[in-house]
């Protein structure tokens, strides 16, 4: 599987533990937030990370994307060990993180700049028009972040990560603050950009949300929490996802659901005995 992996750009991770240290009562410690990862996404895949608060799904994403290092274990993308942030790892997370004093389409341009600093100006804003469009934002181009909603800053910050031509797509639950109607568009324009990418980028999704996990994933993949550790890896074969409506009230995926459900409630369980 490393081989095939190596071959084919996919995210590898190997036994990986993370700690935090920290004092408690005056005594410093050390608090183990991951535990014996062992996950393996091949490239174009589409994999959702589920898991409660304190799964450690977000350090998870940090750790892929070169943002912290891991207290033991290896992290590799296209079987390149991963050390350090690199702009083939683009990162999305919750706050948007757009730049106030520049337009939509500036935020736009300058990460093309990143990649393309000889490429003219004028070029570089037509680039950054085009992802604008993709992701629904062509009314909003010369409009500031303030000027926009929660959902509209959101879809610029997913343009502006795929301006940034990543083949590698770490999303930190994108759309946990969103209203559920804005968060259900979002959700299609992702799975749109995916479905026609060429080549189709690599995307790891972190959510709490059992509904948005088994819409989006091609797998799903479930975190223990306390320590954070895998303990389900489901496939998730939905082949059409275009009527959500007749998608959710399919027996398929209300039995998916029922099953991710149980295994989150019985670690739960599990975590209240050992207590």
């Amino acid at each position: 599987m490393t081989e095939m992996l190596a071959a084919n750009g996919g995210l590898l991770i190997q036994g990986v533990d993370f700690s935090y240290e920290s004092v408690l009562n005056a005594q410093p410690g050390s608090q183990l937030i991951l535990q014996g990862i062992d996950l393996s996404v091949p490239a174009e895949q589409f994999v959702c990370l589920l898991g409660a608060s304190g799964s450690g799904k977000s350090t998870l994403l940090r750790l892929a994307a070169g943002l912290q290092t891991p207290t033991r274990g290896r992290l590799s993308w296209r079987g390149e060990e991963i050390a350090a942030p690199d702009l083939d790892r683009g990162v999305v997370f919750q706050d948007y993180a757009l730049f106030p004093w520049l337009s939509v389409v500036d935020n736009i341009e300058i990460a093309i700049a990143r990649i393309k600093p000889r490429v003219a100006k004028a070029e570089r804003l037509a680039e950054a028009r085009e992802h604008l469009c993709r992701v629904g934002l062509a009314a909003a181009i010369g409009k500031y972040p303030f000027e926009l909603s929660g959902g509209m800053r959101q879809r610029a910050a997913i343009a502006r990560t795929l301006a940034l031509g990543s083949s590698l797509l770490l999303l930190d639950e994108p759309f946990g603050a969103l209203d559920p109607v804005n968060r259900a568009r979002l959700q299609e324009v992702l799975l749109d950009v995916w479905q026609h990418s060429t080549p189709r980028k690599t995307v790891v999704f972190v959510t709490h949300d059992i509904d948005e996990a088994l819409y989006l994933g091609e797998r799903v993949v479930i975190l223990g929490a306390a320590p954070g550790r895998v303990i389900a890896d489901l496939s998730v074969d939905f082949t059409d996802r275009s009527d959500r409506r007749a998608l959710f009230a399919s027996d398929a995926f209300h039995e998916s659901r029922q099953r991710v459900a149980e295994t989150l409630a019985e670690d739960t369980l599990a975590r209240l005995v050992a207590a």
